[in-house]
């Protein structure tokens, strides 16, 4: 009851973001944390098993119906983006015209792009030449180092852009959890150790997102930074069961109402997710045409 309590109060900021400046109290003005260092490169991640879901040995641990069951995945090599895409790369991609190149995007998505005159992130705001971006208490000239937050159909569009693509559920655990050169996981990217603010944006700390790369005691094994917290993750896996789910019998839809083959799942973390659901099994999941969701995303190649 209470971690439900504490996803109702993410999803209560998302209302909360769309009401008008004036109707709300501001809040602390938080540093930003640039680093002017940050190198975005794609990282080589080897083929390898990663774990879905929680294994007997965790029995003793919460989670919801769409973890307890326990899947084992043979994962192939590939290449992922060391940091999320930012709002100073997807500007490119609004400025090289990819909001009206229907080859880009899904049928659906270009569909719910025409009929809604979707044009940029629903976070921003032209104002002549200059775009602004739309905090939770106000305006601020677009910081291009934060991640961009975007439904699943704009990040799908940009990656396929770049001749890439979203990366599966199993591939975003692999980069996450896994470990170069042995069959181990960890509990987080960074190790075993309790989330603490060195380790991400995450746990109400801040209101907005901060510079990608700005908590490194974050990164993973393999070197890939935020991959918990600063904004959830689009992953292109359809939420649905794993092998063995079965429904809580106290909730038995909360999962089950999803497996409709119309929600992606999310990985990760948002600045308003509490650290109790940043378990390596937690999955949260949305419509592909939602845009108000702190959801960025990164890119693969295989």
């Amino acid at each position: 009851a209470i971690e439900h309590r504490l996803m109702h109060a993410e999803t209560l900021a998302y209302m909360l973001h769309r009401l008008p400046i004036e109707r709300k109290i501001p809040g602390n003005v938080h540093p930003r944390l640039g680093l002017t260092n940050i190198h975005h490169r794609l990282v080589e991640i080897p083929a390898g098993r990663t774990t879905l879901g929680q294994c007997d040995a965790e029995e003793d641990a919460f989670g919801w119906d769409n973890e307890r069951a326990c899947m084992e995945v043979d994962v192939p090599g590939f290449s992922i983006d060391s940091h999320n895409t930012t709002n100073g790369d997807f500007l490119r991609f609004v400025q090289a015209g990819g909001y009206q190149h229907h080859s880009l995007w899904t049928e659906e998505g270009w569909k719910w792009r025409v009929e809604n005159g979707i044009e940029h992130p629903a976070f921003w705001r032209r104002e002549g030449n200059i775009w602004m971006y739309c905090g939770m208490f106000g305006e601020i000239r677009l910081p291009q180092d934060w991640p961009v937050y975007v439904s699943h159909e704009e990040a799908t569009a940009y990656a396929n852009w770049l001749g890439r693509k979203l990366p599966t559920e199993e591939q975003f655990h692999r980069a996450a959890y896994g470990v170069p050169g042995s069959a181990k996981e960890r509990s987080y990217p960074w190790g075993n150790a309790a989330p603490a603010a060195k380790h991400g944006n995450f746990d109400f700390h801040y209101w907005d997102p901060i510079a990608v790369g700005s908590c490194p005691a974050g990164a993973s094994a393999f070197g890939v930074h935020d991959l918990v917290g600063n904004g959830w993750e689009w992953t292109s896996t359809v939420f649905g069961p794993f092998p063995g789910f079965a429904p809580l019998p106290f909730y038995p839809g909360y999962s089950a109402n999803f497996f409709d083959g119309k929600h992606y799942v999310m990985k990760g973390g948002s600045p308003r997710t509490a650290a109790c659901m940043l378990r390596r099994s937690f999955r949260n999941w949305f419509q592909p045409h939602y845009p108000y969701v702190y959801a960025t995303f990164r890119c693969v190649e295989d």
